[in-house]
Parts: structure tokens; sequence; C-alpha cells
């Protein structure tokens, strides 16, 4: 009996451990490690920021589930891998700390044959200063990264209404916390579910919003923008969200390096260089993502981390890492299998894999400052990465070491993001897009990057039903019940 070992039950790490568990039976041992009891769909929690969803209805428990796929589940934090071993044995292993009540601090050396790193990000809060502590708690402004720091923002946002109903304006400022941010696309609902809710509480009119940015154009979304087919003709993202924003009254500061937040203020930087400062009574900044700070040791006790890990912390794969400059830069350039060039039992898929480079052009201001999104890898992406990782470990255990590996390249994959924009079953709206490449390849698609027959975009009433129909279905999947393998990631 081989044992395979997940790290991360979020979207990719629970996708991965699920079907391994599946196609695995009861021959071989599938292990999942996660900080967390409880599964969390992220992309509802911005409902659970406004107060339209409840914590409860976006997490589970994850022990009964994994009892029921027959998964050895311990809630513990991954802290280093020994993919050697060590002098006195050649199994691999990676060292775990339980966070379960009653274990917490055990610590426990957990042997693997194969090994997939889905950690997931750590969410570098303490990157800006002021912006929060490393539990994302700050007293400046709020998260929805979690489910519970999205009750939170809730219960802020709620005074801030209470406030404006009393005659008191409030100004809100919602976007990304760092210069090197991904993640646009949850302030980018948060925003426009803020102003559907400030809307419905008629208190719009005391309301000041902004958006600020580290995108160098509206509608970036770290993925270069996009042309989409809408209304029969292939218009910009750009062109999409600046009327978006119009059309909602919410102002913009772009190509934005946010460095400090005090209370009510943030100091950034813009790509130009030049210094400023915003006022806000009410704001949420999405933190820069970093690796969860992994450890690779190996047989004789030596860090190897800079071998596996790139500098961010981020697994390194089977990607291109020396592309160079931007003018070099390929769709073949990311990686296909998501193994780990040294060691061929170690993967990574999600967040946990380091990319070859940005998607979005490299932007720096004449002080040296970086100011470009670095690139999403949530959400379907993340799923279908896990699914095909799984995949090839399963056929290398079952099949041997020569086994193919199946592939789940960015460049080849295309991704639908359904973006809300209010909820509510009449009222609300939300931009449903699709994109094809998820990295453009400009070689196969000139000029755009990207095949305009499959990637597209139109935002009303009827993307807010199928994202709240979503949301119902990947909690079902999530919880494995009759049929979950039929609903697509």
């Amino acid at each position: 009996m081989a044992r395979l070992v997940v790290l991360g039950g979020g979207v990719s790490g629970h996708t991965a451990a699920t079907f391994a568990a599946k196609w695995l039976g009861s021959a071989h041992e599938v292990v999942v490690v996660t900080p967390n009891s409880k599964w969390n769909w992220i992309p509802s929690n911005i409902w659970v920021g406004v107060g339209q969803m409840t914590k409860e209805e976006v997490t589970f428990d994850l022990a009964p589930v994994y009892a029921k796929a027959g998964i050895n589940y311990k809630q513990a934090k991954a802290l280093g891998i020994h993919p050697e071993g060590n002098e006195s044995s050649n199994k691999p292993y990676v060292v775990v700390e339980y966070t379960e009540a009653g274990k917490e601090g055990k610590v426990e050396n957990v042997e693997y044959d194969y090994l997939i790193n889905a950690t997931g990000p750590k969410l570098n809060f303490a990157a800006t200063p002021g912006l929060g502590d490393a539990n994302g708690v700050g007293e400046h402004t709020v998260s929805v990264c979690t489910a519970e720091h999205a009750v939170h923002a809730s219960h802020v946002l709620k005074k801030s209404i209470d406030k404006m109903k009393a005659g008191e304006r409030q100004k809100f400022l919602i976007g990304t916390g760092h210069g090197m941010c991904t993640c646009q696309g949850a302030a980018f609902e948060y925003i426009f579910n803020i102003e559907h809710e400030l809307n419905k509480a008629g208190v719009r009119n005391m309301a000041d919003m902004k958006w600020i940015s580290n995108e160098s154009f509206l509608g970036d979304f770290g993925v270069g923008g996009l042309h989409m087919k809408a209304m029969g003709f292939a218009v910009s993202s750009r062109i999409f969200a600046e009327s978006l924003f119009t059309e909602r009254d919410v102002d913009w500061i772009i190509g934005a390096h946010v460095n400090k937040v005090e209370s009510g203020k943030v100091h950034y930087e813009l790509l130009d260089g030049t210094m400023h400062e915003e006022e806000f009574d009410f704001s949420m900044l999405i933190p820069p993502f970093a690796g969860v700070g992994l450890k690779a040791i190996d047989k004789k006790g030596e860090d190897i981390t800079a071998t596996v890990f790139a500098p961010n912390g981020f697994m390194k794969v089977d990607a291109n890492y020396a592309a160079g400059a931007y003018e070099n830069w390929k769709a073949s350039d990311w990686p296909k299998t998501y193994q780990n060039p040294t060691y061929k039992n170690l993967f990574a898929c999600g967040i946990a894999f380091a990319p070859p480079h940005g998607i979005s052009k490299p932007m720096s201001s004449p002080n040296g400052t970086p100011i470009n999104p670095t690139p999403p890898r949530t959400g379907m992406p993340s799923g279908i990465m896990g699914k095909a990782v799984a995949h090839s470990v399963c056929d290398l255990m079952t099949k041997g070491p020569d086994a193919h590996l199946h592939e789940a390249s960015m460049a080849h994959m295309g991704a639908a993001c359904v973006a809300s924009a209010g909820k509510g079953l009449f009222s609300g709206s939300a931009a449903a897009m699709t994109i094809y490449p998820v990295v453009p390849d400009f070689e196969k698609y000139p000029g755009t990057g990207r095949d305009t027959n499959y990637t597209f975009g139109e935002i009303g009433l009827a993307g807010h039903w199928i994202k709240h129909i979503l949301h119902h279905l990947f909690m079902y999947k999530a919880k494995l019940n009759p049929g979950w393998t039929l609903i697509p990631e």
C-alpha cells in the first residue's frame, strides 16, 4: 500500500484528495493535512461580507466528509518537507504541527510516497504596514479573505450604514492593499455588492465610493485584460469595467501601490512615482499572497528550500523560470503537469505552485517599485489542476513510475468567472465571463492572445442566478453528495 499526502484542503487540495480517494479505493491511503476544520467556498465570502449569507452557509466540517471518503484527515499545518527522508531512513516525510483542539502544538512526521502541495497562499497582510496582523486582524481595514474575516466586515459595514442613516456621510475605499496583489476579483465583487446594499438601504447618496488597484488599467484582473464577445462585438475588458464603474458612480485610482495604512487613511505610490494619500471611513483591501513558508530539508539536514521553492515561497514545478524579460514570455512557459523538477514524487497545484512569471505586463514606478497584478490561480483553474494532478499521481501509484502524466496548463485552459455585482433574486446582477485560454497565446491568437469565439461576457440578473446556483452546486459537490463527480470543476 502506498500513501499520498495532500497538503491543504481548499479548492485544489480538496479536489485532488477526493478524486484520488475515489480512484484509488482501499488499495492505497490518502491523507489530507490542513490546519482548518472547515471547508470554505471562498467565492461566496463577499456575500457574507455584506450580510447576505452567514458563515454557516459558506462552510462545512471536513471531518465527516473525509471519513465518508475514507481519507485520513489530520487537522494540522505543514512545517517542512524532507523529500529524501533522513539519515536513518530513505522514506520522505512532511513535518506537521496539529491545530486540532486538544492536540495543539503536537508535532508529527508523516511519511509519504507521493505528496501534493495545495497549501494555497499565506495572506501576507504584514507586507503593508497597518493593513493587518498575521491573522488579517487590523484596526484600520476589513477583509473578506476568510469566512471569519467576512463576518467581521459585515458588522463594520452595518455600522457605516447606520451612520449614513443618521446623516453622516461615509467614504468607502475598496481594492488591493499592495503593489503586487493578485485576486482583484474578490475586491471587484465586494465594492459592487456594497454599492448594491447601500442602494437597498436607501443611503447610496450618502456614500463616496472609490476603487484603488495595482492594475495599470481597469479590467486587467491580473490576466492582462481581455477582449470578449458582448452584444455581438469584441469589447475590451477595460471598456467593460469602466462602463460599470461609471454607471454605478464608483471612482477609481489605478496603478497604485498602497505602502501604508493608518486610521482612516492610506498612503500610496502611483506608477508615475508620485506619492499620495486617500482618506476613508470604511476600507477593504486585499493583501498580497505568498507561499505559506514551508521549508525543505535534505537527507543530511541541510536546507534545500531554495531548490524546491521559488523566492516567493511557492513550489517550483515544470515551468520555464528562465523566460526573462516580458518580450520573451510565451504561453509554453507555463507548467503542464505541476511536477517538481527535482523530486518527481512532489507536485503542486492551485495557488501553491510558482508561476514562471506574471500574465499582466510588468510595471514599475521611477522609484523602482513594482506595481502590477500577480497571476491569479484560484477558482476553476485550481479545481482543474487539482483533478489533473490527482489523476497523474494515481496513475503513478497504480501503473508505476513510467505512467503518463496528465496535463492542465493554464495556457491551454479555459475558465469561467461569475463576478457578483449585487445579491438579490430579482434585483441582483453579475458579470458572467469566460476566457480562453487563461494565459494568452499570442503566437496562436495574434493580436488579442485569446480565442474571442470562446471569450465573452455579459452582465445582468441572469449572471446573478448563475452565481447563486454555482454556490449551491459546488457546496453540494465538495460535500461528496450523490453524483458529485458529475459536477465539473
